[in-house]
């Protein structure tokens, strides 16, 4: 598997910036049925894993007033969520312009969203000047996700708050299973709803080469957060990890 996603992409071969153009030239082919394709491969779950995280990312904030980033923001599924929980001031930031367009194409999307194409390795914000950043399924499909962390941290105020939505290292009992539909359902629903197996077997292998939750834990700490913090949602497929910018809130 990992030798034809190479092939087929050749990611292990380029540059960084060759990395980057073709990651961001993979969700400009997949975005017409991006949203369609997470409903189906994880029947909906997905969902309630993002109000959840949403609803997390709210209890810790002060809506009316914070100034959100949704980083890798995509189709602004995030977004819309913070803005009808009272989030005033949300920006979505992707990479993608065609995610975005999607995004922004959707009926009920709040006019009030911003949105910018920019990387996350290269977010177009001043040092210490937002107050909270969001990424949801996006840190592992960064050329460099460390320092994508530590442009997080540069541009949060002292005190503000990361909050990363991503696939990790289910238990042991479901590993087994989950690997199984993985590998062979996820590819052939991307060929028969997206026409796109191979971009689909390039997102399931970035789950499988991504940090657990302790070794996130570690690089988010690496990045010079505080407090850093994890919690589980089914049974460890995915994760919420939480940090604070050491200084004054």
């Amino acid at each position: 598997m990992a030798a034809d996603l190479k092939q087929t992409f050749g990611f292990e071969q380029v540059d960084t910036a060759e990395r980057r153009r073709r990651i961001r030239d993979l969700f400009d082919a997949i975005a017409p049925r991006y949203d369609l394709m997470n409903d189906l491969m994880s029947f909906g779950i997905h969902r309630l894993w993002k109000r959840r995280f949403v609803r997390r990312v709210l209890a810790a904030a002060r809506p009316a007033t914070d100034t959100f980033v949704d980083l890798a923001g995509g189709t602004g599924d995030i977004a819309r969520l913070l803005h009808a929980g009272g989030a005033q001031n949300v920006v979505v930031v992707d990479a993608s312009a065609a995610m975005m367009r999607q995004g922004r194409a959707q009926p009920g999307t709040p006019r009030v969203l911003r949105w910018v194409a920019a990387e996350g390795e290269r977010l177009p914000f001043a040092d210490e000047t937002l107050d909270v950043v969001t990424i949801s399924f996006g840190l592992r499909n960064m050329s460099d996700p460390d320092a994508a962390l530590r442009e997080i941290h540069r541009v949060l105020k002292p005190g503000g708050r990361l909050f990363c939505l991503e696939f990790s290292q289910p238990a042991w009992w479901l590993k087994p299973f989950y690997d199984l539909y993985s590998f062979l359902v996820i590819p052939r629903l991307g060929a028969m709803v997206a026409g796109h197996p191979r971009a689909y077997r390039y997102l399931v292998e970035s789950i499988r080469r991504f940090p657990g939750q302790k070794a996130l834990t570690e690089k988010i700490g690496a990045a010079g957060f505080d407090d850093v913090s994890w919690r589980n949602l089914s049974f460890g497929i995915a994760a919420i990890h939480h940090a604070r910018k050491g200084g004054a809130a």
